[in-house]
């Protein structure tokens, strides 16, 4: 969701509701994660796949969930801004409003390992999103996401419905589409988070491209070809 409501920092108790504030500390781990959070959201701006404080970032240290607030400028956050819930939904760190995209982001580690989730409104990847079900199997990196990238249907920013289908539309991937919104993938770390984001919105414009020339429909690769490339990813990279 496009938040852009202003810089929201009423102060918020254990339970979520307005008042005075009754939050701890930062622990070393979270304020360093923080940190990594803060550089990562600046990123997806500079890379041009969010406009202002469009999309949101958050990152799981133990039971902590830290996010980008609502409706605050990337660029503006400081180590001081903090912001972290627990998986149920209820602020333990910092006085900034979490992210209205809160529903999603915790349905994401209730139900799987990721350790990051970057949700965006990559241009070339929401278009796609009006456009099919699945994004059609363009490049190979699909095998990356864990397979065909499924499009989840609409729903209201912010609800669990919308949640709800983003979880149907992960299952064994990790990473998809939000029907006329954006963009969710998660990862062990945040640069796999945003990586794999990055991938995703590549192959959406390759997509879209290659779809725009007169002519031909491009060729697309069967399951089969993917399942190969999901093999061969396996063993790639460095061995430690």
């Amino acid at each position: 969701m496009a938040e852009q409501r202003g810089d929201e920092r009423g102060t918020r108790d254990v339970h979520g509701g307005a008042g005075e504030s009754r939050l701890r500390s930062a622990h070393p781990e979270e304020a360093r994660a923080w940190d990594d959070l803060v550089a990562t959201a600046r990123r997806t701006v500079s890379d041009g796949l969010v406009v202002g404080t469009s999309g949101n970032v958050s990152v799981r240290v133990g039971d902590t969930v830290l996010v980008t607030p609502s409706g605050v400028p990337y660029d503006r956050l400081a180590p001081d801004d903090v912001t972290g819930v627990d998986l149920d939904g209820r602020q333990v760190l910092g006085s900034l409003v979490p992210t209205s995209e809160l529903p999603m982001h915790l349905a994401v580690y209730r139900t799987t390992g990721a350790l990051a989730v970057v949700h965006t409104h990559a241009v070339h990847a929401t278009a796609v999103s009006t456009l099919v079900s699945e994004l059609p199997l363009i490049h190979y990196m699909a095998a990356a996401l864990g397979g065909p990238v499924r499009v989840a249907p609409y729903a209201t920013y912010g609800t669990d419905e919308l949640a709800d289908n983003m979880l149907r539309a992960l299952a064994d991937r990790s990473g998809c589409l939000l029907q006329n919104h954006g963009t969710v993938t998660h990862g062990a770390t945040l640069d796999q988070a945003y990586d794999r984001t990055a991938q995703l919105e590549w192959m959406c414009r390759l997509w879209l491209t290659a779809s725009s020339v007169p002519g031909p429909a491009p060729s697309l690769l069967s399951r089969e070809q993917l399942t190969e490339v999901e093999e061969r990813l396996r063993g790639y990279g460095q061995r430690g």
